[in-house]
């Protein structure tokens, strides 16, 4: 029988195993593998530092052959390397590697224009964002990423525990769903087509299959606004639930939510919120709520003020924190002229909206409200304001096979995990941003 031919390249006999998970092999000989992260070439010793998913590890380098290796590397070449786990309090999770083995995975790397090694990337934003592939690696970017995945992930357990169903909507419509002048069009097979500025059409008409629903996707605004809060394309967090009363059952969900994120984060982030130096807020059990007339009177705007300016969010959020202790704080009944067609008035003051907005540290961070849920209320809605039915008759044609009360709620991550790490920018906590002037990388 003919022996089996061996490859030409050694199969590694070690088990990778990744930074964090040093400490319980002392003694052991193990296998890392990462991205010099940095090197330190002293006369008699050298040090290099390893970056993987999970952190850094330090490797101790004596012999002469190996340290000529390590010289060789530049920052950011990706490597193997196999050696001897010992405890070291100074180190990096308090041990390191000794007698290495260093195999680089791959061709010398091109060092970026700024040094990941240090606690903060010097670099000015746009040159961050210019270079996103490798500044995401810098660990004060990736941890606001690891904290937008827990935030997600806490979203879904919170709305999954409460029976809600996870849906995944069309990104590309027929018709706008907030104004047309904020849509982005595009040619579909000749016919006008936009991208979605928001699951909200579908969302609610899924009610009628699953009575609450939920969805994580990207939502596209063609809003010119350059700012330091807005994207023209952003990730939504939406729900929608129904045989409610009114927005105040849409709020107490809401609530339970935002508490459900923050939990999270806080069981699978906890690494990342300390190296931000973060610390997670408290979610009152009732979030402080002021109607859309006291919250003028409160901010100090004139009582005809169509809307919340963003001095007047902040001085809510520093009322809510100075009188109530809250980072959180609804303001209720919008002006009905401010909000879509499809809110539903407030019964007893029908010039003001069933809908509300949640601040989080004096910024907008969600938008939601009650809907309408009558067939002829929502032909009522569009012809008060002049709108054929037409454009969304797929949408409203669905009112006439009964649907319940209902309402919901959207949450921009982005602002969420901004707001959260501290974030002066949506910019700093998104990977690859698009606005009104980026489309690359």
């Amino acid at each position: 029988m003919a022996k089996a031919l061996r490859s030409t390249e050694e199969q590694p006999t070690v088990q990778r195993i990744l930074s964090d998970q040093l400490t319980p092999h002392i003694g052991d000989t193990v296998r890392i593998a990462g991205w010099v992260h940095r090197r330190r070439l002293l006369k008699s010793v050298a040090f290099l530092i390893v970056r993987d998913a999970a952190g850094l590890a330090q490797v101790v380098v004596t012999d002469p052959a190996v340290r000529a290796t390590v010289e060789a590397l530049s920052e950011e070449t990706v490597v193997e390397v196999v050696g001897t786990v010992v405890a070291n309090a100074t180190a990096p999770a308090g041990v390191e590697l000794t007698d290495p083995t260093v195999r680089p995975l791959g061709p010398p790397a091109v060092p970026p224009p700024f040094d990941l090694y240090r606690p903060a990337l010097t670099a000015s934003l746009p040159t961050q964002l210019d270079n996103a592939p490798v500044a995401l690696r810098h660990p004060t970017r990736s941890a606001a990423l690891r904290i937008s995945a827990a935030a997600v992930a806490g979203f879904r357990s919170a709305l999954d525990a409460r029976r809600f169903v996870e849906i995944h909507t069309p990104k590309v419509v027929a018709s706008s769903t907030e104004s047309g002048a904020n849509v982005f069009a595009l040619d579909w097979f000749g016919r006008p087509a936009y991208l979605a500025q928001s699951p909200q059409f579908y969302k609610q008409l899924m009610v009628g299959v699953f009575e609450r629903v939920y969805e994580v996707g990207p939502v596209f605004r063609a809003e010119p606004h350059d700012t330091v809060r807005h994207l023209a394309q952003y990730t939504s967090l939406d729900a929608e639930l129904g045989f409610v009363t009114d927005h105040r059952d849409v709020m107490a969900v809401l609530r339970d939510t935002i508490a459900g994120m923050l939990d999270a984060v806080g069981d699978r982030a906890g690494g990342a919120l300390a190296s931000l130096g973060v610390e997670l807020p408290a979610v009152p059990a009732r979030i402080p709520a002021v109607h859309f007339t006291e919250a003028l009177r409160i901010a100090g705007a004139p009582a005809d003020e169509p809307d919340l300016a963003p001095a007047h969010e902040r001085a809510l959020g520093e009322w809510a924190r100075r009188e109530h202790g809250s980072d959180f704080v609804f303001v209720t009944g919008y002006p009905m002229a401010k909000r879509p067609f499809y809110t539903h008035p407030d019964p007893a003051r029908p010039g003001h909206s069933n809908g509300f907005d949640l601040l989080f540290r004096g910024l907008e961070l969600v938008t939601g409200g009650q809907r309408l849920h009558r067939h002829a209320d929502y032909l009522a809605a569009l012809a008060a304001r002049g709108e054929p039915v037409e454009p969304y008759a797929g949408y409203v044609d669905a009112f006439r096979h009964g649907l319940p009360p209902h309402g919901g709620f959207a949450i921009g991550l982005e602002r969420f995990v901004a707001r959260l790490v501290g974030a002066a920018n949506v910019r700093e906590v998104t990977a690859f941003p698009r606005d009104l002037h980026r489309l690359t990388p």
